[in-house]
C-alpha cells in the first residue's frame, strides 16, 4: 500500500524526515510544507533529486494557522511536525480534525503532555498522536524499552546522547546541528528522572560525569539536560528504580555553558541595555548560532543506553551503542539522520496501523523490535553488549 505523508517544517530535520518517508515508508507522495515556500521547494527538490523520482511536493503553510493546517492535512495518512516545539499542540489539533495520524520531533515534556492531553479527541477521530519521536527524546527511549524487555527485572536505565563535531573547534568544541532555541531549551530549567522509584525533578547542568566512547570519539563529559526522558519517568514509575538522561559533549563544554547560565546570559527576563530592553537569551541565541555554525564541518551522533537488572537470576548490564556519522552520499548530517529517520519510522508505523489510536507516549506506542529492524534498513547500526555485574 502507498501512503500519503505531510512534513511540516522544511528545516534540517524536516527534509531528512521527508527523504526517509520517500525512501523507506511506502510513500505515494510527501508534501513538504514551510512558511517560506522557497525553503520548502529547495527541500523538496533535494529529496526528489536524491530519490530519483518526484515524490516530494512543496507547499507554503503557517504552522500557527490551525484552520489552514486542517485543510492541508486532509487526506494524509501521517503528519510529522518538524517545527519549533511550542507549535506542536496546535498542529496536533489540526491533525485530529483532519483525521490524520501525527508525530513530532518534540523536545519539551510540558508541550508533549499537551499533545497527550488530546487523547479522547484522537480516539474519537480514530487517529494516533505520538509526541517526542526524534533522537532524544525519541529513539533513545524506544531503545530503553528494548533493553528492559531483555531483562527479567530492570533496576536502572541510563541514557547518554549527544551530537558532536567530528573535528571540534573553539570556542565551545561544538557544532550547532539543530535550532539554537531547542539547544537552550534543553540547557535551561529542570529535568524529570526516576530516582528510588519516584519521579523527581533535578536541575539541568548537574550530575557532571566523564564517559568514554570508542574511537574516534574518545573521552567526553555528560550532564543533566531537560526533555530527554519525556514521559518515561511517569510510565515506568513503580517498575524501574532509576531512569535518567544526560547530554554528551566534549570536555570543557560544560564549564563554558555553565558560566553563561550562572551569569544570566540565558535568562528570559528582559534587561535594560541603553535605551533598549532585551531578553538575554535572545542575544545569546544570535551569538551562539554565529559562534557554532560551521556548515562545512561534519558531525557525528552518539547514543548509549545501559540497563541493569536481573536475567536468569544473575545481575547483568545490557548496553546499546550507536555512533552515526555524516553521510557523504546523501549529505545528511548524523543529527539529521538520527533525529529525522526515527520520526519517519514512527510515522510509517502509524500509517500501517501498528500504533494504538489516541494520544499515546512513544514508549507505549511503538514496539522496539520492528523499530530496530527499521533502523538497520536505514544504515543506523546498534551494537549490543551483555555483561555480568
Amino acid at each position: 500500500m502507498a501512503f500519503r505523508y505531510l512534513v511540516l517544517g522544511a528545516g534540517r530535520q524536516g527534509v531528512a524526515v521527508a527523504y526517509d518517508l520517500g525512501k523507506f515508508a511506502q510513500a505515494e507522495y510527501v508534501v513538504l510544507a514551510d512558511r517560506d515556500f522557497s525553503i520548502a521547494k529547495s527541500g523538496a527538490d533535494r529529496v526528489n533529486r536524491l530519490l530519483g523520482r518526484p515524490v516530494a511536493t512543496p507547499r507554503a503553510a503557517d504552522a500557527g494557522d490551525v484552520p489552514g493546517l486542517v485543510k492541508l492535512f486532509r487526506g494524509s495518512h501521517g503528519v510529522v511536525s518538524a517545527v519549533t516545539y511550542p507549535l506542536n499542540p496546535g498542529v496536533a489539533r489540526a491533525a485530529v480534525e483532519a483525521k490524520a495520524n501525527f508525530c513530532d520531533l518534540g523536545g519539551n515534556t510540558t508541550v508533549g503532555k499537551q499533545v497527550l492531553d488530546q487523547d479522547q479527541q484522537a480516539r474519537s477521530a480514530g487517529v494516533s498522536l505520538i509526541p517526542d519521536c526524534g533522537l532524544m527524546p525519541g529513539m533513545g527511549n524506544t531503545l530503553a524499552v528494548y533493553v528492559m524487555t531483555r531483562l527479567d527485572v530492570t533496576e536502572s536505565v541510563r541514557i547518554r546522547c549527544g551530537g558532536l563535531p567530528q573535528n571540534p573547534k573553539p570556542p565551545l568544541n561544538y557544532k550547532l546541528t539543530f535550532a539554537v532555541e531547542g539547544l537552550t531549551n534543553e540547557y535551561f530549567g529542570m529535568a524529570n528522572v526516576l530516582h528510588d522509584g519516584e519521579v523527581r525533578e533535578v536541575p539541568t547542568f548537574s550530575g557532571l560525569e566523564e564517559i568514554e566512547f570508542p574511537p574516534p570519539v574518545g573521552k567526553c563529559e555528560a550532564f543533566v539536560t531537560s526533555g530527554g526522558t519525556s514521559t518515561c519517568p511517569w510510565t515506568f514509575a513503580g517498575k524501574v528504580r532509576e531512569y535518567d538522561y544526560k547530554t554528551v559533549r566534549y570536555p570543557g563544554h560544560y564549564a563554558q555553558i555553565k558560566a553563561l547560565l550562572d551569569l544570566g546570559f540565558l535568562g528570559l527576563e528582559k534587561v535594560k541595555v541603553g535605551d533598549t530592553a532585551v531578553r538575554p537569551r535572545d542575544l545569546a541565541h544570535v551569538l551562539l548560532a554565529k559562534a557554532t555554525d560551521f556548515p562545512e564541518d561534519k558531525d557525528l551522533a552518539v547514543l548509549q543506553v545501559t540497563a541493569r537488572g536481573k536475567k536468569d537470576s544473575k545481575v547483568v548490564e545490557i548496553q546499546l551503542d550507536i555512533i552515526d556519522f555524516h553521510d557523504e552520499k546523501t549529505g545528511f548530517s548524523a543529527m539529521e539522520r538520527t533525529t529525522g529517520f526515527p520520526a519517519g519510522i514512527v510515522a510509517h508505523h502509524q500509517a500501517q496501523g501498528f500504533a494504538p489510536k489516541g494520544a499515546v507516549p512513544l514508549e507505549k506506542a511503538i514496539h522496539p523490535l520492528p523499530f530496530l529492524a527499521d533502523l538497520r534498513k536505514r544504515g543506523i547500526t546498534v551494537t549490543e553488549e551483555i555483561r555480568n555485574v
